[in-house]
């Protein structure tokens, strides 16, 4: 028997032995996706690192409300007016924020970015060792082996006391843009056939600023690209602690398991195109809508391809319109629409307007036609509609936007987890399943 033959055989008896009736999960009450009936997600634990409000509850009714996210009690959008309006770039700020609860000080501050300063470098020879002795195609693959690597370069990796603990964050989220740039490098190089450049971090500059002299042959970058790369790596260094990679952490962390186990299985997590995967997907899925939408300005052909779309015809086939719909946020995404407004000024400076309006109009057409396919729940455009966009018009490739979504959510995995660590309260987390398989006996090899 042929390989294909043979795993076409393991299919079919994988597929005749597992097929659950999907009227179970009602006849059970699963909470499938962790998600209550009304949408509302199961309380799986207690923090005060992050909140996401996308809806209120009254008389027992879910209803929506503009987006809000909140670091550590801080409106998001104050926090960025707050380094933006003195010109300042904002990460390393929001980092402490998010890792120890309070705003710094100029003196905290000043000391927390010269430790980041001192440990952007990877150990000696891990780059030559670990990333270009065996390259991999998808830069977050490479991300992932990278971080667990690490669990070898550390002189104590068990040690989870909380000086410990917080140190090996506080030098996790430092190194993690060289080894993304790094590992960017041997992918354009080993499979894309493209000359091989390793830069090393640049003391005195910010995080944003040392990835983008990092990854570009010429090292070359201007303020505004950076001040904008700043502003992406604030609105995606935390969402909670509910959100798939997060919770990932947490679960991996209340096992008593390493911090490098738990950030690698996050950074799986993230991989994945339902979650910070989908910012590549709104890229293909608009260079589909480019292509089959003759005029980009005729609302009326938009929506049918929208329609199209979901009516897997045409783009993926998923029947999915992403960039579009949130599990919490309801009328707006606050992240979305601050970065919304940068793309806007950016697709101006860039002459992309033509091509930005056409994200509006799907932004704006979605729930119509949602609506008028009979569907109730309220969507708005989440972060991964405009992220993308805006990496295109700063020239990063598509292949880096998920790394740096990781690159930047380090920090909350980072946060997350020292909560999970040495807060009270803390269990294994372990979720039960309903177990439908009927009871049969054990039958001798010879009478199969």
């Amino acid at each position: 028997m042929s390989d294909a033959a043979f795993f076409e055989s393991l299919c079919q008896q994988f597929q005749a032995n597992s097929h659950i009736d999907p009227s179970d999960y009602e006849r059970f009450h699963v909470k499938r996706g962790l998600r209550n009936a009304d949408g509302t997600g199961v309380v799986a634990g207690v923090s005060e690192i992050a909140n996401v409000r996308g809806y209120y509850i009254q008389d027992e009714e879910r209803l929506p409300m503009p987006g809000q996210l909140l670091y550590r009690g801080i409106d998001l959008q104050e926090l960025i007016q707050g380094f933006t309006s003195e010109e300042r770039f904002g990460y390393a700020e929001t980092a402490y924020l998010l890792l120890f609860g309070a705003l710094p000080t100029r003196e905290q501050l000043s000391g927390f970015e010269a430790f980041l300063d001192a440990n952007h470098d990877l150990p000696p020879m891990f780059t030559e060792d670990m990333i270009l002795k065996a390259p991999s195609p998808d830069v977050m693959n490479k991300l992932g082996r990278g971080v667990l690597t690490l669990y070898s370069y550390d002189d104590n990796p068990e040690d989870m006391t909380l000086s410990s603990e917080l140190r090996r964050a506080m030098v996790l989220i430092a190194r993690a843009p060289q080894m993304v740039a790094h590992a960017y490098a041997a992918k354009r190089h080993y499979y894309d056939n493209e000359s091989l450049y390793l830069h090393r971090a640049q003391p005195g500059l910010s995080m944003a600023e040392n990835f983008l002299w990092a990854v570009r042959h010429d090292n070359k970058f201007t303020p505004e690209e950076a001040r904008l790369l700043d502003l992406c790596m604030v609105l995606h260094a935390e969402h909670g602690g509910g959100n798939n990679s997060t919770f990932t952490c947490r679960v991996l962390t209340s096992s008593g398991t390493d911090l490098y186990a738990a950030i690698s299985a996050a950074v799986g997590s993230l991989k994945g195109p339902r979650h910070g995967g989908a910012n590549k997907k709104v890229m293909e899925m608009f260079g589909h809508i480019k292509e089959g939408v003759k005029d980009w300005a005729d609302e009326e052909e938009v929506a049918h391809y929208l329609n199209r779309l979901m009516d897997k015809e045409v783009g993926d086939k998923s029947g999915l319109i992403y960039g579009m719909g949130h599990a919490i946020y309801t009328l707006s995404d606050p992240r979305a629409v601050i970065l919304k407004k940068f793309a806007r000024s950016l697709a101006q400076t860039k002459g992309m307007l033509e091509e930005f309006q056409l994200y509006e109009a799907v932004e704006r057409l979605t729930p119509q036609v949602m609506t008028q396919r009979g569907q109730k729940k309220v969507v708005c455009a989440n972060v991964d509609l405009f992220s993308g966009f805006v990496y295109q018009m700063m020239g990063i490739p598509m292949e880096l936007y998920t790394p740096l979504f990781a690159m930047a959510r380090m920090v909350g995995w980072c946060s997350h987890r020292l909560e999970e660590l040495f807060t009270p309260g803390g269990r294994i987390i372990r979720p039960a399943y309903k177990v439908v398989a009927p009871l049969r006996p054990f039958v001798p090899l010879d009478q199969r």
